[in-house]
């Protein structure tokens, strides 16, 4: 103790002070710590919005799927026919017929008693099926009775006896898809039934757009 301007002062003791300042220290580490939440012990602070790692942005785009034209998302056409005749290219093959008829092309030559043709085989077409010519021409007989049906789409279906027949396929053999005839051209197809003697006892025109 001494005398300072009149009243006594107590000197400090450094040990005093030295242990104040590091009880000072110590309780402000406690009250500044983590506290004691279940957040505790996680380790690498997953449950931590904050503190979770990003996830990798990926590396490349999905690979575009194969098999198919792009941007259709269909298969590519195969060309194999469906049983209704009809596949990826359209239709491709007709539907079938009764014994001894056939699709077939009337030729230059037909008369009343003869008819002229080629044979044909199918083709794909959008709407049906389509016939080409192949082969050299063939001859088969009319049957007396044989008859005609005359189909287009400028005009109703028709039927027609043998020479009315003759004259509307010779017509549109001169001038294919004639209009001013006795009736309206087709495309030039038509359907045959031969019977067993090998004569033509019936014609069908079919209609074309």
């Amino acid at each position: 103790m001494r005398y300072n301007g009149g009243s006594f002062v107590m000197p400090v003791s450094r040990t005093l002070l030295a242990a104040a300042l590091v009880a000072s220290a110590a309780f402000g580490l406690t009250a500044c710590g983590p506290d004691d939440s279940s957040d505790q012990g996680a380790g690498s602070g997953s449950n931590n919005p904050a503190t979770a790692a990003p996830t990798a942005a990926p590396t490349s785009a999905p690979a575009a799927p194969t098999g198919s034209p792009a941007g259709t998302g269909k298969p590519a056409p195969t060309g194999a026919s469906t049983p209704s005749g009809q596949s990826e290219e359209g239709f491709c093959t007709h539907g079938p017929l009764p014994a001894g008829q056939k699709w077939i092309y009337p030729g230059k030559g037909t008369t009343t008693t003869t008819l002229v043709y080629k044979d044909t085989k199918d083709v794909c077409g959008v709407d049906d099926v389509g016939f080409d010519p192949v082969g050299a021409d063939k001859t088969a007989a009319f049957a007396p009775t044989a008859k005609g049906h005359l189909s287009s789409v400028l005009a109703p279906p028709k039927d027609v006896n043998l020479a009315d027949l003759v004259k509307h396929v010779n017509e549109c053999i001169a001038t294919p898809h004639n209009e001013k005839g006795s009736y309206p051209c087709s495309s030039g197809d038509y359907k045959v039934a031969i019977d067993a003697s090998g004569k033509v006892t019936e014609l069908w025109e079919r209609a074309h757009s």
